[in-house]
């Protein structure tokens, strides 16, 4: 498969999901009618709505266990064939994130009660931090890669008082510790 096939497959899967939300009512771009490149605060009604927020990190996260995740499970099939399905994971999981079911479930965490879901510009772009993340891996000594997650994980967690492993924890299990810490933010 060349890059050039890979790269249409990607983008018709990202329109696909573009598609997708859209008829699951998210809107294009933030309600509030502008775009932005970073929104930085917590607390914005404008976070998960503009073109980058505090949990693009997590997305590169993403992309640096699938690669690693298929690294391990399917090392023969070649690593664009690979990134189609890393591709296909995050878009069903941005899918699935935007769904009134898990919308309420955010709502429920300390962070999230004002929680909308993505606007389909946000959901694009986490897709492709989550392509970022994965191509990282794959040029990357894993060391630098796991440490780059690491590092990721700990500088949003201290500045926020979140990221992927306390949004994962607190969407399985509710803490309260974890609520009272992330309240202080």
């Amino acid at each position: 498969m060349t890059a050039r096939i890979t790269f249409v497959l990607v983008a018709g899967m990202m329109l696909v999901q573009a598609i997708i939300l859209h008829l699951l009512g998210r809107g294009w771009i933030c309600s509030c009618g502008t775009v932005r490149l970073w929104i930085g605060d917590i607390h914005s009604s404008e976070l998960s709505q503009q073109i980058l927020d505090l949990y693009a990190p997590s997305h590169v996260i993403h992309g640096i266990i699938f690669y690693g995740v298929l690294h391990l499970l399917l090392p023969r099939l070649p690593v664009r064939a690979r990134l189609l399905i890393a591709v296909g994971i995050e878009i069903v999981w941005e899918i699935a994130e935007n769904s009134p079911v898990v919308i309420e479930a955010y709502r429920k965490q300390a962070l999230a009660a004002g929680y909308v879901g993505d606007s389909i510009l946000n959901s694009l772009m986490d897709t492709v931090s989550m392509i970022t993340g994965f191509l990282l891996a794959r040029m990357l000594p894993w060391q630098v890669t796991v440490g780059l997650a690491l590092l990721a994980e700990v500088v949003v967690g201290a500045l926020v008082h979140d990221n992927l492993t306390l949004n994962i924890l607190n969407f399985i299990h509710r803490f309260p510790a974890i609520e009272a810490w992330q309240r202080r933010v």
